[in-house]
């Protein structure tokens, strides 16, 4: 009992007392070489993050139809199924070749072009060609989140939505990140503590309205903070 009023303590104080300015997890290992390592078990690794963002996607995405889809960051596919099942066209870019690699042997879809592209920099893809933009997962890794929500508003069509799917501010601020083991040794992986103001002000600065907020919970999350926040941003007309 003293050890969960203990935590739930830290939890409250973290949420009253949230970082002021983006935090960087340091001692960590660097995006890029991570997930070339993590790529082969990637998908076979115990990973109830991973999972419960497949379904928070399918949930909220499942039952919407589009004419293209951008998938930033696509990692090994998990939902890029799902993206070519509900987009006439899908782009999916990453970062990691390995994490491409093992999409590509996944994907039996003629929808679905790869590309090997740093989300840093600008992006693959004409102004107004997506009407959706999707990234999962992948926020937690990028120390300014401006210029990803000024690439999204660029490459979207009116009319077009941005849908993220990330960790949960509570869970970072209990300092939750990415990892995976390798050679019975936790790895984490470069992960900055974002704000939930910080999404929705970086999207309001690049002109992108929000249309919903929900937090996500897995089944083992009993009397847990939320694992997953989502939202859901439309470009307006």
């Amino acid at each position: 009992m003293n050890r969960e009023r203990r935590r739930w303590q830290s939890l409250e104080s973290a949420i009253l007392n949230p970082p002021a300015v983006t935090t960087r997890r340091n001692g960590a290992m660097k995006v890029q070489q991570a997930y070339q390592e993590w790529a082969a078990t990637y998908d076979s690794d115990r990973n109830l993050t991973r999972d419960l963002d497949q379904q928070v996607t399918l949930t909220v995405l499942g039952g919407l139809r589009f004419d293209s889809a951008l998938e930033v960051g696509c990692g090994t596919g998990k939902n890029t199924a799902l993206l070519a099942g509900i987009a006439r066209t899908v782009h999916a870019i990453d970062y990691s070749a390995a994490m491409i690699a093992r999409a590509k042997e996944k994907s039996p879809f003629d929808n679905v072009v790869f590309t090997l592209a740093d989300i840093n920099q600008i992006w693959p893809c004409p102004d107004r060609a997506a009407n959706l933009v999707t990234c999962n997962l992948v926020l937690e890794h990028i120390e300014e989140l401006s210029f990803i929500f000024a690439e999204a508003a660029r490459v979207l069509a009116t009319g077009g939505q941005l849908f993220v799917s990330e960790l949960h501010p509570f869970r970072q601020y209990l300092g939750t990140q990415a990892r995976f083991d390798r050679e019975q040794e936790t790895r984490t992986i470069e992960a900055f503590v974002h704000n939930v103001t910080d999404f929705t002000d970086a999207a309001a600065q690049n002109g992108l309205s929000i249309q919903s907020i929900k937090e996500w919970w897995h089944k083992e999350d009993v009397d847990k903070p939320p694992r997953l926040i989502s939202f859901l941003f439309t470009r307006p007309g």
